[in-house]
């Protein structure tokens, strides 16, 4: 298999690199020349796997320069630090609808499940690409990809992290899980600006020629643990056709049915994942767009057009509190024909005119796949208490956001088809506001709404969370995005 540049398909590279690297010279994304297609002997075969061995076998026809076994050790390793045996569970939480849990991580958020593999990818991809210098990994985060980087890459040789988050954009926990990693290989960084500020800024490193040149010199090489690279969007395709299977298994349906996918999303990978199982062969009535206030790509969904000229909201769901969604460059190269400069052309001006517009042609054939919608607070606070009120299941606020968009999708279509919600964190990461959800009690400090939470709902607080209080803030430094790439630069000096 080999993969190409969303900005330029005479690019050519291997998946190792494509990993490696993280994102093309040309500032556009690594996607695969062809999509593999599962057929119905390896449904059948996957059918009887249990979660490392689908990984591997999935992801395998995706990294063709990795090896099933080597593959398997990796997927095996991995999934060994979630708290449960199987790490993405789906629960039925009513009538042909199901929750598909992806919280029981490190990080008690849907980012563990790849970002507690993508070391493995990275640092193998890196011994493939005879690669000598240490690789600096850089991450943006709206709250959960950051924790779940410095993780998943604490202490791995030859590897270095700097992750940088909104300094007042994402939860008081979210937050404290960053500025509390003890490693000697990472660094947290708090920006001045939102989380597009963030990803903007590491974006232009990767293309920054000086910048690169400097790092080379002094040993270091970039790469990303965002969605931006593959090696954090491939192990997401897996949960889309395990927990098909998983309902295969549990005769609620029976291979061949179409099922719905309802996602919560502010950069778009995690739905794209979907898109990218759908491609495969994996029958998919509806990809379901869930989005918060910040409801960018519902609007795309429903007018064709991207326009970035409106307010930004901070939400009691921030890790969706995204304008600049990045994933979505992928979902348009696809739209296009694969016309890569059809689709530098519409980043270009995005970057300068704040929006772009796509085709009637193009807009029909993501309706035949995609439906989009969003909720507000006031809807993500009441769909939170509604569900706990009436089947004591608690969910926390993106999952509201995703569960509410679906309770409307069904009202306004009569769809019946079998869904699945995609469940991205533990309630207990957002505290403060599911508490209320649920009591009206408005309990700021966000380990006392901790225990609180635990009173009312008999969950078990995660101890990961719970012992945050008593760990000592190790980064304190909040920066200006134009000083971005002159702290990256100070920080190679001291790894």
């Amino acid at each position: 298999m080999e993969f190409i540049s969303t900005r330029n398909s005479n690019v050519k590279v291997s998946p190792s690199f494509a990993i490696a690297r993280g994102i093309s010279e040309d500032g556009g994304l690594f996607v695969p020349l062809t999509f593999p297609k599962l057929s119905k002997e390896d449904f059948e075969k996957l059918l009887s796997m249990d979660y490392p061995e689908r990984a591997a076998y999935i992801i395998s026809m995706y990294l063709t320069d990795f090896t099933y076994d080597e593959l398997y050790e990796y997927t095996k390793k991995a999934y060994s630090r979630f708290s449960t045996s199987d790490p993405a569970p789906v629960v039925k939480i009513g009538e042909g609808e199901f929750m598909l849990e992806l919280i029981y991580g490190p990080t008690l958020a849907f980012k563990d499940i790849a970002l507690t593999l993508l070391p493995y990818l990275l640092s193998a991809s890196a011994k493939k690409q005879n690669i000598k210098e240490k690789i600096l990994i850089l991450t943006a985060t709206s709250g959960d990809t950051g924790k779940a980087a410095l993780e998943g890459f604490k202490n791995v040789n030859g590897t270095n992290v700097i992750v940088f988050y909104p300094s007042e954009g994402v939860a008081k926990l979210q937050k404290l899980q960053m500025t509390t990693t003890e490693a000697d290989n990472v660094f947290v960084a708090g920006v001045n600006g939102n989380f597009d500020d963030c990803q903007s800024a590491v974006k232009r490193a990767f293309t920054d020629e000086k910048l690169n040149e400097e790092l080379k010199n002094k040993g270091f090489v970039l790469s990303s643990a965002n969605s931006i690279n593959f090696g954090r969007l491939v192990p997401q395709i897996v949960y889309y056709i395990s927990s098909y299977l998983d309902l295969v298994n549990a005769n609620e349906i029976s291979l061949g049915d179409n099922i719905n996918f309802v996602v919560p999303t502010g950069n778009f990978g995690n739905i794209l994942a979907g898109y990218y199982a759908k491609q495969m062969g994996l029958c998919v009535n509806k990809l379901i767009c869930a989005s918060n206030k910040n409801n960018i790509l519902t609007d795309f969904f429903n007018t064709g057009e991207y326009n970035l000229k409106r307010d930004f909201y901070k939400t009691m769901s921030p890790s969706m509190d995204i304008l600049i969604s990045s994933n979505l460059e992928r979902l348009l190269f696809e739209l296009s024909g694969r016309d890569s400069e059809l689709t530098k052309q519409r980043m270009n001006s995005l970057k300068t005119e704040k929006k772009y517009v796509i085709s009637d042609e193009e807009k029909e054939k993501y309706n035949q796949m995609f439906y989009a919608d969003y909720a507000d607070e006031t809807q993500t606070i009441e769909t939170i208490e509604g569900v706990f009120d009436s089947i004591a299941y608690c969910m926390d606020t993106h999952t509201a956001v995703a569960k509410f968009v679906y309770d409307r999708y069904k009202l306004v279509t009569a769809d019946k088809t079998k869904s699945i919600i995609v469940s991205t964190a533990s309630p207990y990461k957002f505290a403060t506001d599911v508490l209320y959800a649920i009591t009206a009690d408005h309990v700021p400090d966000p380990f006392r709404a901790m225990r609180k939470l635990m009173s009312q709902t008999a969950i078990e607080m995660p101890e990961s969370l719970a012992t945050l209080k008593d760990k000592q803030i190790l980064f304190n430094d909040i920066i200006n995005e134009d000083e971005i790439e002159k702290l990256i630069l100070d920080k190679v000096e001291k790894f």
